[in-house]
């Protein structure tokens, strides 16, 4: 494991550390906004739901553009540079901001940035790496983001703890961005990341591998059941965490994952990424199925979130090495972009539902439906999807 960790292109540490500084300032902010939303914006789970659920639906589409483009141009820096741009020049506003639409306008922007970048990012990603260190290569990208995640929610909670305002948080997410538009400015492309045929570009999605659209398929069913997490961070609140420990919750969450995406992304290589992904959508049915029922924080609390953390550990890299596997050779940037479209754009759904059935009903009911839909899609996994097999 340690020579192959060596032996990873600067291309693929590169882009590792870029998601480590953005998600450091991201994450800082992200178990903040339904804290924010509420109290001082005072708006509810529904608000929430629409805001997370539209920006991420549009950032979904501008993920299968991205990626389309760079199937036709082989470039994904420009796109890279102004994704990281838009985002890290656009999170210190929400300080600003007095009423809930101003924040749903930051944060589109914020996720337009996520749109540009993301295909182009993972294209080149799955070109420097190579078919045989995919499942590696995208394990070691997802800790670096995690490791940021870990950071982002401590540096909130030290800063909380010392008295400063919510909307000073904000502002200090400039300095990571700033430090994260630099890096991106560093990367250096393959000089042919894709082959010379990838002129003609397969970007509709009839013309993708038929496993593929399989695969795609059991993606929405179980994105229509997990909805943002920052619904995850509104539970943890109301089961009696206080402001500044809903923060360190994210990133207990976050160095969970952290530590286990690279392992298991990288046994993913060795023994097949489909029992990686049913295991990831056990977990996550047993962390929502038993969040319906809990009624208080304490031991039983920390360990279900903890083990949401092994779920991303066992899902992140490899749902997205699985996409490089089935993607034809001259099409892996349009079949990242259909994966981020379809994964983004069933979060409108998913959280507009889950925002109403926990506001409406309880949050019973929507954590309940929300298990029961990720049992659905590891079952139609298993039975649907069959990778062909590997060298």
């Amino acid at each position: 494991m340690w020579q192959a960790l060596r032996a990873l292109p600067r291309t693929v540490w590169l882009i590792g550390l870029i998601s480590l500084v953005n998600d450091s300032a991201s994450e800082m902010l992200y178990p903040l906004i339904p804290l924010y939303l509420a109290s001082v914006l005072m708006s509810g789970p529904r608000v929430l739901g629409f805001i997370e659920g539209v920006a991420e639906a549009t950032a979904s589409l501008l993920k299968l553009f991205s990626g389309v483009v760079v199937d036709r141009t082989r470039r994904g820096k420009p796109w890279i540079v102004v994704g990281y741009a838009l985002a890290g020049l656009g999170r210190p506003l929400i300080a600003f901001v007095g009423s809930w639409p101003w924040l749903f306008v930051i944060r589109f922007s914020d996720r337009v940035g996520k749109g540009l970048r993301t295909s182009p990012r993972d294209a080149l990603l799955a070109a420097s790496a190579g078919p045989e260190r995919r499942g590696l290569a995208f394990g070691v990208h997802r800790a670096m983001d995690n490791a940021g995640a870990v950071v982002g929610p401590v540096l909130a909670a030290t800063l909380l703890g010392t008295g400063m305002a919510l909307r000073d948080v904000f502002l200090w997410s400039f300095v990571p961005g700033v430090i994260c538009l630099a890096l991106s400015l560093a990367i250096r492309e393959p000089a042919q990341p894709l082959p010379r045929q990838a002129r003609r570009t397969r970007w509709k999605f009839g013309e993708l591998p038929p496993v593929l659209r399989r695969y795609l398929t059991v993606v929405a069913l179980f994105t229509l059941g997990n909805s943002s997490n920052m619904f995850l961070l509104l539970r943890a609140r109301e089961l009696g965490l206080t402001e500044a420990q809903v923060p360190l919750l994210w990133a207990g969450v976050s160095a969970v994952a952290m530590l286990l995406s690279t392992p298991l992304s990288g046994l993913s290589d060795r023994f097949g990424r489909k029992r990686f992904l049913v295991g990831g959508y056990l977990a996550y049915a047993a962390v929502y199925l038993a969040l319906a029922r809990l009624r208080t924080d304490g031991a039983e609390m920390l360990a279900l979130y903890a083990l949401y953390g092994v779920f991303l550990g066992a899902t992140e890299g490899v749902e997205k090495a699985m996409v490089a596997d089935l993607a034809p050779a001259d099409g892996t940037g349009a079949a990242f972009g259909w994966f981020n479209l379809v994964a983004g754009i069933m979060l409108l759904p998913a959280s507009i539902l889950f925002g109403w059935l926990y506001q409406t009903f309880s949050a019973m009911l929507a954590f309940s439906v929300s298990g029961c839909l990720a049992l659905a899609a590891a079952a139609l996994l298993l039975a649907w999807v069959h990778p062909p097999a590997r060298a």
